[in-house]
């Protein structure tokens, strides 16, 4: 990796696109750690310092803190991040399966995709709007920080009445401004899609994750040498293991026949259909612990002080990270959802017509709906193991801070879940394209 990035930073064009990159990502943090209007930051930090000493430091949004790089908890003017688009795209995924016309769409090539990418922003900014009113409700009750044990929002109010504009209006204004931060989020991620290096909204997404590490290392080494360094060695083991299952595919061989058209000979060549092992990616992750959150927001909203017997009963069993029964719920959703989205994005049958439509076929199998029942089947095996890695994976946060004796006495776990899957994925993606930019230009200077 850092190979590749020397040879790119001495080719001219490659180094103004790593640097184009960096100056996005450096204005991206900057608007990250920007307060928005209205909101009192001193307040904010009395409450995420409670928050931590009680050990409720991000009971609810992991996952959309963490996809923030912390800037959800602090209301920044990107607050929300990448997650409404991450939202929207997946959406608009599962309706290409269900209507028509989106399927028609995507079938149409790159005119298709622009339709679809069009839909997805305007989708995006819909669902930012619902997701910034939300977080400003759950913000102004307290209920963002762990509840009004943590925030208490007569003495420490979040948003303070202001004797310059009527409330009202500074509500609007957060929202519109919070609004307006996914907005330039995605633009930015447009912008390093285009001119810079890799995709752009992975690479911010990794640039939030990357950016929680030294403080959590930090928390991490507070505690003793000897527990930092357990850490690194289990971090070094489990990034190795990603990276190894990651880079892990089932090749099925194909033989394209030859044909005559016109006065040419084609086909007769050899290659192979690449079946990764997890080929599903983060998005069960993603899935199964957005569902686990659906309950606790629910029940906040509802019964904000978890006084019914089902509010107890979720609180205690379904949303604790430190309970078994939070464990093995989060893992079965994992493998079921894994399972589902490999069903609906990959299809044995299309797969199998478009071999036989050029004249492809797998040796010892024939073509048409044999082919598409052994890919079905080599599929079916392959996703099994690739689910329980995206489940053991996932876990390992829960499984350390039950072995720890809860989540009081341990910070988040560094080097696993979510974060060490979507930095390991978002990092070899870079270099392969890093690498087939430098490749392209090395046969461009030999054919010269």
């Amino acid at each position: 990796m850092l190979a590749a990035f020397g040879r790119a930073f001495r080719t001219p064009d490659l180094r103004k696109k790593i640097l184009f990159t960096l100056l996005i990502l450096a204005i991206y943090r900057l608007g990250a750690t920007l307060p928005s209007p209205g909101i009192s930051y001193a307040n904010v930090t009395k409450c995420i310092d409670t928050a931590s000493a009680n050990g409720k430091t991000e009971d609810v949004f992991t996952l959309l803190n963490l996809f923030s790089g912390g800037a959800l908890l602090h209301l920044t003017v990107f607050a929300l991040g990448i997650m409404p688009y991450i939202t929207a795209s997946i959406i608009l995924q599962l309706l290409v399966v269900v209507i028509p016309r989106l399927e028609q769409l995507k079938k149409e090539g790159q005119a298709g995709q622009a339709k679809i990418t069009q839909y997805t922003r305007y989708l995006t900014i819909g669902l930012a709007i619902l997701q910034t009113t939300g977080y400003i409700a759950l913000a102004r009750s307290g209920q963002l920080f762990g509840g009004a044990q943590n925030c208490d929002p007569n003495t420490n109010p979040i948003i303070p009445v202001s004797t310059h504009m009527p409330y009202w209006l500074t509500l609007t204004t957060l929202v519109i401004t919070m609004t307006a931060g996914t907005a330039v989020i995605m633009w930015l991620g447009e912008l390093i899609t285009d001119k810079g290096v890799g995709n752009g909204m992975s690479v911010l997404i990794f640039t939030n994750i990357a950016a929680r590490i030294p403080a959590e290392g930090g928390s991490i080494y507070q505690k003793g040498i000897v527990p930092f360094i357990i850490v690194c060695i289990i971090g070094v083991v489990v990034i190795t293991a990603v990276v190894f299952i990651e880079q892990a595919q089932r090749r099925v061989p194909v033989q394209y026949a030859k044909r005559m058209i016109g006065r040419r000979m084609y086909g007769g060549t050899s290659t192979y259909i690449p079946l990764k092992v997890n080929q599903a990616g983060v998005i069960p992750v993603i899935f199964a612990s957005s569902l686990l959150y659906l309950p606790q927001l629910i029940t906040q909203l509802v019964d904000p002080q978890n006084s019914s017997a089902v509010g107890t009963f979720i609180q205690r069993w379904i949303v604790d990270p430190s309970k078994w029964s939070y464990i093995l719920i989060y893992f079965a959703l994992i493998i079921f959802f894994t399972y589902f989205y490999v069903a609906i994005t990959f299809n044995p049958t299309d797969v199998a017509d478009n071999m036989r439509k050029y004249g492809g076929f797998v040796p010892g199998i024939r073509p048409g709906r044999p082919t598409a029942e052994y890919l079905d089947f080599i599929l079916s095996r392959i996703t099994l193991p690739g689910s329980l890695y995206l489940g053991v994976i996932a876990i390992l946060p829960n499984l350390f801070i039950n072995l720890a004796g809860g989540a009081q006495n341990t910070q988040n776990f560094p080097f696993g879940g979510t974060a060490v899957l979507i930095m390991v994925g978002v990092g070899l993606e870079t270099v392969k394209q890093i690498d087939s930019q430098l490749m392209q230009r090395n046969y461009e200077g030999f054919l010269r």
